[in-house]
Order: C-alpha cells, then sequence, then structure tokens
C-alpha cells in the first residue's frame, strides 16, 4: 500500500535521471498496475488452492526482489520491467492478506480484524506521499529499497504466527486461459493508447489495439465457458452490480488520472519539493479515515443512490479547483481547498460504492465480486493514466517544461472532473437499489450480522477488499 502511493513523487527526479520521457514515466505506473490488475483474481484463487500463508509469502518475497531490481535499475527500460514483475508479487500478496484474516478469525473478531487490516491501508496511504517525499530528497531508489527490511520482518512474522488455510471446497483448477487473455487484452489496449498520443496510427499500435479488443472479447467467451472461471458472469446479470462496476471505473479513472499529474504539477509548475507535494495530497487520506465508516454506516440507512450521485458531483468540484495550482501557488489557498472538496468527494463515494458492488452479488461470489471491485478499480486506473495524459497533450520532455505540462494537466483536470461527473449521472440513473438491512440469522438464537461497510476503511489506493463488505459477515 505504501509503494503504491509513493511511486508518482519520484517520478520526476527518476525521470531526470535516467533522461526519460513522459511516456516511460507512465510505464514506470502502468506496468506494476498492469501485472496488478491482470493477475490480482489468479493471486487469489492460488490462495485458495494452494494455501493462502504460502501464496502471500512467496508474493512478499518476490515482489521484495523486484523492488531491489527496480531501486538498482540501470536504466528506465530495467525499472519498468522490474515494476512489472513487482505488481506480480502485488497480485499474490494483496488478496491473500485479507483471506489470512477472513481464515483466522470468526465473529466480533474478524470485523475487528478487517477494520484494523482496513485502517493500517489507509495509514500506509497516508504516510506513502510524505515517506515517499522525504525518501526522494536523499535518493528515488530509497523509495523502492525501503520495501526489503519490511518483507523480512512480514515474511518472519508470516511464518511464525500465521496459520496455513485454504478453500477446500473451491473447484479443482485454475483459469489459465481467462488470465493470459487478460494479461493479453489489458496489454494490448494499454501499449496502443499510451502510443497513440505521440506516434499516431502506427501499423504495430493498431495491432496491439485490435489484438487487446480481440483478447478481451474471447475472455468473456472463455469466462462463460469455464467451470472456474475467475469471473463468475453470473455476478454481471446483476444490473446493480454491473452499474456500481461502471461507476467504480469512472471514479478510479478519474483518481488514477489525478494522483499521477497532480504530484508532479505541484514540483514542475508550483516549484514545490518531493516532501512538500507528497503532504499536499495527505488531507484527502485523513478525510477518508475520518469519514468513510460514518458513510458506510449512512448508506445503509438511506440508501447508496444519494452519497453516489453526490460524492462524485463534489470530487468534480475540486477537481476543478485544482485548476487554480499553478506558478506561484502557496499551499493553503489553492491546494488545500482542492484536495479538501475532492477528500470529501472520495469519502462520500468509496465505502457506498464497495458495498453496492458487493451487497448486489449472491453470498457464494461474495469473494468473486470483490476480487472483480478491486480489480475494475485497477483497470481503470491503468487505462486513464495510459490514455488521458496524451489526450491532454503532456507527451515527450512535457514534465520538465512548467508551461507545456501546466497547460495539458489544466486539460486533464477537466477531463477527470467530467469522469466524475458521468459517474453521478450513472449512479442517479442505475442504482436504484437499497442495501440488505442487518437481521437475525436465526430468530432469537441472539446471533447477528454486522456490515463491513461500518468497518473503518480508506480506499486511497483501491476499493475495500472483503470476503463479505457492504452485505453481512457473521458475528
Amino acid at each position: 500500500m505504501i509503494d503504491g502511493s509513493v511511486v508518482n513523487v519520484a517520478l520526476a527526479h527518476i525521470g531526470h535521471d535516467f533522461d526519460a520521457g513522459f511516456v516511460a514515466l507512465q510505464w514506470t505506473v502502468i506496468g506494476y498496475t498492469l501485472t496488478l490488475a491482470s493477475l490480482i483474481l489468479l493471486g487469489g484463487s492460488l490462495g485458495d488452492h494452494f494455501g493462502r500463508r504460502r501464496v502471500f509469502v512467496i508474493g512478499v518475497v518476490w515482489f521484495a526482489v523486484a523492488s531491489l531490481l527496480s531501486g538498482l535499475a540501470p536504466n528506465i527500460e530495467t525499472l519498468i520491467v522490474a515494476r512489472s514483475l513487482q505488481g506480480v508479487g502485488g497480485a499474490l500478496l494483496t488478496p491473500g492478506s485479507l483471506a489470512l484474516i477472513s481464515a483466522s478469525f470468526r465473529g466480533r473478531d474478524r470485523a475487528a480484524a478487517v477494520g484494523a487490516w482496513s485502517g493500517l491501508a489507509g495509514i500506509a496511504g497516508a504516510v506513502g506521499p510524505f515517506l515517499g517525499g522525504w525518501l526522494v530528497e536523499w535518493t528515488w531508489r530509497a523509495v523502492f529499497l525501503i520495501n526489503l527490511p519490511l518483507a523480512a520482518v512480514i515474511v518472519l512474522v508470516a511464518l511464525r504466527h500465521v496459520p496455513e488455510s485454504r478453500d477446500t471446497e473451491s473447484a479443482p483448477g485454475l483459469d489459465v486461459a481467462g488470465t493470459a487473455l487478460a494479461v493479453l487484452g489489458l496489454g494490448g489496449l494499454t501499449y496502443s493508447l499510451t502510443g497513440l498520443s505521440e506516434r499516431g496510427a502506427d501499423p504495430d499500435l493498431v495491432i496491439g489495439l485490435l489484438v487487446g479488443l480481440a483478447a478481451l472479447a474471447a475472455f468473456v467467451v472463455v469466462e462463460r465457458r469455464s467451470k472456474h472461471p475467475l469471473v463468475p458472469p453470473a455476478l454481471f446479470a446483476n444490473a446493480t452490480f454491473s452499474a456500481a462496476n461502471s461507476v467504480t471505473f469512472l471514479i478510479f479513472g478519474a483518481q488514477g488520472t489525478v494522483f499521477l499529474l497532480l504530484v508532479l504539477q505541484l514540483q514542475t509548475v508550483s516549484g514545490f519539493s518531493p516532501l512538500t507535494a507528497g503532504t499536499s495530497l495527505l488531507p484527502i487520506t485523513l478525510i477518508m479515515l475520518a469519514f468513510s465508516a460514518r458513510v458506510g454506516a449512512l448508506a445503509g440507512r438511506i440508501g447508496p443512490r444519494l452519497p453516489l450521485t453526490v460524492g462524485p458531483l463534489i470530487g468534480a468540484v475540486g477537481t476543478l479547483l485544482m485548476l487554480r495550482i499553478g506558478a506561484g501557488s502557496t499551499w493553503v489557498l489553492d491546494v488545500l481547498p482542492a484536495v479538501v472538496l475532492y477528500g470529501a468527494g472520495l469519502a462520500l463515494t468509496v465505502a457506498p460504492l464497495s458495498a453496492t458492488v458487493l451487497d448486489s452479488a449472491a453470498d457464494r461470489y461474495a469473494g468473486s465480486a470483490s476480487g472483480v471491485d478491486y480489480a475494475v478499480a485497477r483497470a481503470a486506473g491503468l487505462l486513464a493514466v495510459a490514455v488521458i495524459p496524451g489526450v491532454a497533450g503532456i507527451a515527450g520532455d512535457d514534465y520538465t517544461d512548467p508551461v507545456a505540462f501546466d497547460s495539458g494537466f489544466r486539460t486533464a483536470m477537466m477531463i477527470s472532473a467530467g469522469l466524475l461527473v458521468a459517474a453521478s449521472l450513472l449512479a442517479f440513473a442505475l442504482v436504484r437499489r437499497p442495501l440488505r438491512a442487518a437481521e437475525p440469522e436465526q430468530p432469537g438464537a441472539g446471533r447477528h450480522r454486522v456490515r463491513v461497510a461500518e468497518v473503518p476503511h480508506c480506499g486511497v489506493v483501491a476499493p475495500q477488499m472483503s470476503p463479505r463488505t457492504g452485505s453481512a459477515q457473521e458475528a
């Protein structure tokens, strides 16, 4: 979680050291997100089949080795490859961490443990930009190398204290064909869309686009016929599930663009140091931590439609306020109002959105639904980072030219605000189903259900992943 929030702060220094263009910096972010988004569902399946602790530990070790390669990278090409390998490790460890909690705790203890997991993820999101800014002022390589001692501690604790678990009722086999098609589809689209802004309709880009679209179409066919699909087709038979995931795609597409470009704008145009630029986003995380649980509880009482309509609109206003950020901007007068409104919009949106996605799925598909929600958010950020900067006119060495980057930044923020407005309209039109109310499992048994949406969590990095978010979890 920390690593996902610190790299953007380091991009300007990475580009300067390697004399890299903006597309190469995009791929430093995209390479990680591409493998993570493509393999996250497979990572969960591997843990269910072969042991969650085993796959989690392998993921942590893999992530650490890839972090070492990133920190020692002699050129931008090596860094992009290492970041892509980092994403593979993230896909193995991320679903396993929460699955281990779900398998190791019961009742109120499980709800408390999930709350701790989510709260720590939020704290990591808060610490990440500050830590990243401090490390970058020393050397950007430390952003990756700091993962090594953390990984060593995690492996030792996991092997000593975490029990092994697996899903003994899961269908045999893995959806290897579906995974390969997901990687090929997202990879083809990302490669083509990233290059179109600079190179135009080159034959290899057109071929990559066609291959990506064909692979995603084939993915749908394979998932419909697979005995153990990564994405059960029955999930999308529910109109609310489909609508909520569409809103997720728009919300996190805008977020990916804002988080990538705002930090660069603050450093390139406003003259902020990496530390100051990184900590400028801190109010967003603090607002999410303070209010997400309350908003989740509110959505449980009044339904998700109103928060999902109002939240993106407030976020859009905050995004448009970012147009005021430029040369000579100050944090208090120009940055703070924008990030506070943007954070308020996210706080109103993320918990009800995750709850709606998972509440609309049948209980047997709860784990798959949470994985799909997470993967959609990651894919949205991936494609937005690939497309929107190019559409906005940011290319080549623009991130070193304050005038050129400022112009592209403004266009990108207007596009992002448009995505948020579209998300609001979509939620207002299609999200009508109220969340399921808490109810006793057995009358008179004294047992009740706890809504995980009421558990403190922060969705700055991505939506909360939970086996039973937003519906009911036995307590």
